[in-house]
């Protein structure tokens, strides 16, 4: 017996798990108020801005899939679980850097420097707007990229995928959250240099240079992955709505936190896994002691 093919999904920064369909009254009207807000916007010299940033708006053409109530009430719960981990993966992060920059002077280092300044000339482009459509395709490129490696992580099939200034898509037979959401927090352009940089170091020796140039190249595209995630995130992405967007913000931020740490983990002298791991697990206990004496006192306000 043949079986039936599976169902084909589009993620990427401009579509989503939607399928096709007429266009609405209220598309239309809002396409009418964005060719009147361009008109606006071209009177103000601002035309390439306004271009760039409809290039992740929205979805014209597409629906999402409804979800149950049941479904809304999971996503909350679960997001609503995770916001103490997220305050004490920041509370450990903080802690760690800035005893390492304190006490270790840490900020003394190469390695500080030459990330800062790949992070500053990222953050000087981005605001500045220089060569704008470039660094935009470079990382709608590597949103899109970032979906299809996650998809053959989980074993998925990639039947399609595009990328152009005016957004990108992948099709493929399977979704995660992860998947959905791995562009988000993965920077793929400086974990492929950090990769890079280690296969060279395989075949040649790597020199002092080397590594302050790989911190630069960290810095800067680390930089590059923040601002233009924040930049995209505002701009109604259906792969957030796909699992609900509080619990997309909140599972991003986690686990932006958590990479950040590793990096700095993997790459700074002072710092380490093990120390990282003991602090959080420290800082869990005194939070949970905290949570445990405020509802003693209110039990016995009451």
């Amino acid at each position: 017996m043949a079986r039936p093919p599976k169902k084909q999904i589009r993620l990427g920064s401009t579509t989503g798990n939607r399928a096709r369909r007429r266009q609405s009254l209220s598309e239309a009207l809002s396409r009418a108020n964005a060719r009147t807000h361009e008109r606006i916007n071209r009177r103000l010299n601002q035309r390439e801005l306004k271009n760039i940033r409809a290039s992740f708006s929205a979805t014209a053409g597409y629906i999402d899939p409804p979800a149950s109530v049941f479904t809304r009430l999971w996503r909350w719960t679960f997001g609503l679980l995770l916001l103490p981990l997220c305050w004490i993966t920041s509370w450990t992060f903080f802690t760690q850097f800035s005893e390492a920059t304190i006490d270790h002077e840490f900020w003394k280092m190469p390695a500080f420097w030459y990330f800062a300044t790949g992070v500053l000339l990222m953050t000087g482009w981005f605001f500045s707007g220089l060569l704008r459509p470039a660094f935009l395709y470079l990382y709608v490129l590597g949103h899109e990229l970032t979906h299809i490696l996650f998809i053959w992580a989980f074993r998925g099939r990639v039947s399609d995928w595009g990328v152009s200034l005016d957004g990108g898509y992948v099709t493929t037979d399977k979704t995660n959250i992860a998947i959905a959401l791995s562009p988000y927090f993965v920077p793929l352009w400086a974990v492929v240099g950090v990769l890079a940089h280690a296969l060279i170091g395989l075949a040649f020796e790597t020199t002092p240079t080397s590594e302050k140039i790989l911190f630069g190249f960290v810095g800067f595209f680390w930089a590059f992955h923040l601002l233009w995630t924040l930049w995209m995130i505002p701009r109604d992405q259906p792969d957030l709505r796909e699992n609900g967007t509080f619990l997309s913000l909140v599972i991003i931020y986690l686990a932006n936190q958590l990479v950040l740490a590793a990096l700095l983990c993997a790459t700074v002298q002072p710092l380490g896994f093990a120390e990282f791991g003991q602090q959080w697990m420290a800082n869990a206990a005194r939070s949970l002691e905290a949570v445990m004496k405020m509802s003693r006192e209110v039990k016995a306000y009451l």
